[in-house]
């Protein structure tokens, strides 16, 4: 299949800053076990705007003026590199490239299928060129097969947001009927988070986040809703939001998914939850430390809580949260956008104005000016 010597990409060109550029740069012919992509679209994360922006201080800075970003990209097979006879990545196939580009597969995070703390994994957009471009490289033993059926712009987002909130209710331990609360409900992973939690897992989603996403979150799937603009800022207003949640809720959540990075919404988790709730962190924050009032010793023996955290997912809950999509259980609210229309995506992003899921469709005519 003939693919371009040269192909388009978006490249952070001032790392630390909202700055980038659409330049020419070589298609690359795939190595051993690789696979090339020709890329149809791909996803927007809040992670993409932490790596181009240097704002987790936990991740090296890029160092570097011509990364290509991105993470959630789905596209068609249109080379194999050598020792990949056997068929089990053909050309034609669709698949799809996710957060982690490959993971080692052999440490102790991948060995009990934790794979998103793998000790040396590969990150797509950080460490390797990401999906904001028209070609990628891909391990064929890690990209993700897309279901026949699902459309691949809706596909996308569920390569990241859509795993890795799945992945947060797997370790929650609530059961279906049970009240989870989505603390930032209404941005890219919580309103993945209502629909899959809701009409995926059978739970009763209590969305927590600013008055104009409320719509969103009960279109999500979200049962009920709180405003955070109804309480005041700091230890009062939190107690007033726990009373809130446990009245309606019926004495506390049985678990509560922090998928925002405001440490606001971690200081007030821990007492939205009943008696042996679970606090599953997911939200990534800049780096300081997480405050979680009235998370003492005493507090966590005495209620049998569970704190936890959640890093993506591993490849078996990537194949079946796009099952969920491919079926029709979930259907992922998204815009879609040209590659000229990221800097405003990633703009409206850290704003907060950003409601679901940004998509950049990645057809050679969408990259015209």
């Amino acid at each position: 299949m003939y693919t371009s010597p040269t192909h388009n990409a978006i490249v952070y060109d001032s790392p630390g800053t909202v700055s980038l550029k659409v330049a020419k740069v070589s298609t690359p012919t795939p190595g051993s076990g690789q696979v090339l992509l020709r890329l149809s679209h791909s996803g927007v994360c809040h992670s993409d705007f932490a790596v181009m922006t240097n704002a987790w201080q936990w991740l090296p800075d890029l160092g570097r003026n011509d990364q290509v970003g991105g993470h959630e990209g789905v596209g068609e097979v249109v080379q194999l590199g050598p020792g990949l006879e056997d068929g089990r990545v053909k050309v034609g196939d669709r698949v799809g490239v996710k957060w982690l580009a490959s993971a080692c597969l052999h440490c102790p995070a991948c060995m009990t299928g934790l794979e998103g703390s793998c000790f040396t994994p590969t990150i797509s957009g950080y460490s390797v060129p990401g999906t904001f471009q028209e070609y990628v490289l891909a391990p064929a033993n890690y990209v993700t097969p897309i279901p026949d059926g699902l459309a691949s712009e809706l596909a996308a987002p569920m390569l990241c947001g859509g795993v890795t909130v799945y992945s947060a209710f797997q370790k929650s331990r609530a059961k279906a009927g049970e009240w989870v609360v989505i603390s930032g409900a209404g941005g890219g992973l919580g309103s993945l988070a209502c629909e899959i939690g809701s009409r995926g897992m059978g739970l009763r989603i209590l969305g927590i986040d600013s008055a104009e996403k409320e719509t969103l979150a009960r279109e999500c799937g979200a049962e009920e809703f709180l405003p955070l603009d109804r309480f005041p800022r700091g230890a009062e207003g939190n107690q007033a939001m726990a009373e809130e949640v446990k009245r309606i809720t019926g004495g506390g959540a049985a678990a509560v998914l922090v998928v925002t990075a405001a440490n606001a919404a971690y200081a007030q988790a821990i007492e939205f939850l009943k008696f042996h709730g679970t606090l599953v962190a997911v939200g990534v924050t800049p780096g300081e430390q997480v405050p979680i009032e009235n998370c003492s010793a005493n507090r966590l023996i005495v209620g049998q809580l569970t704190v936890t955290g959640s890093s993506v997912g591993n490849r078996k809950e990537a194949i079946e949260v796009l099952d969920m999509a491919a079926r029709g259980i979930v259907k992922p609210k998204i815009t879609i956008h040209r590659p000229s229309e990221l800097k405003d995506i990633f703009t409206r992003m850290h704003s907060g104005e950003l409601l679901g899921r940004a998509v950049l469709s990645l057809g050679r005519e969408d990259w015209e000016t």
